[in-house]
């Protein structure tokens, strides 16, 4: 039998105490960290593959891998981070299932500054009403960027993650990111700043029924190991 390494606390990890119950194997910790890392994660996956159910299986295939090696989990990052990664390797490894690997490295922008696509306006009734639409119109240029455009624009415009730690966990130079999120702006700048109005905060959600099903097939998967 291996025994679980000792868990630290990672400096600020809101999730550190969920952690320590989900060793124990307790399902409502398990449950509750799933409801809180699922936004993340579903994002996180939905930049790399083309389609909410590629991605929702990326997510899953991640939470059994964390959760069944959860005993491995140290605490020196945040579990937030830990994770994050795991859902990073599941979702390329499923990408890579569905075609050859591409190096999508080099990049032909050389100019990191650009201004971020802008959403005037407070919101109102009419603007409220229409988040909605927005949000669809939002999901669908995002879907059409490339995986390496989307992922990290994800990542920093609706994530809120800094460009170094984008650039620690997918592996890349910080420059690479920075013109990455050029490129990835200035597309979506070209395709919808004439007709939107609101923000990123709703795209890509994963919340409600969809949130809880996700929940109860990973207590389901760790009941089978």
């Amino acid at each position: 039998m291996i025994r679980a390494r000792p868990l630290a606390k990672a400096q600020g990890d809101p999730d550190w105490q969920l952690v320590a119950a989900a060793r124990a194997r307790d399902e409502a910790a398990i449950r509750e960290l799933v409801r809180r890392m699922n936004p993340r994660l579903f994002r996180i996956a939905r930049g790399i593959l083309p389609s909410d159910a590629e991605a929702e299986e990326a997510v899953q295939e991640a939470y059994l891998a964390a959760f069944t090696h959860l005993d491995g989990f140290r605490g020196e990052a945040r579990f937030s981070t830990w994770i994050s990664r795991i859902t990073i390797n599941a979702a390329r490894m499923q990408a890579r299932r569905r075609r050859p690997d591409k190096d999508h490295s080099v990049s032909d922008e050389t100019s990191p500054q650009a201004d971020v696509l802008a959403f005037p306006g407070a919101e109102t009734a009419e603007t409220g009403a229409a988040r909605h639409q927005i949000r669809g119109l939002l999901e669908e240029a995002l879907s059409r960027l490339p995986p390496e455009l989307r992922l990290p624009f994800l990542l920093h415009e609706v994530e809120g993650q800094p460009i170094p730690s984008i650039a620690r966990d997918l592996g890349l130079n910080p420059i690479t990111v920075r013109t990455r999120l050029f490129r990835a702006r200035r597309r979506l700048r070209q395709a919808l700043e004439t007709r939107l109005r609101g923000g990123f905060d709703t795209v890509f959600p994963f919340d409600g029924a969809r949130c809880a099903r996700m929940a109860d097939r990973v207590i389901a998967g760790l009941r089978g190991r």
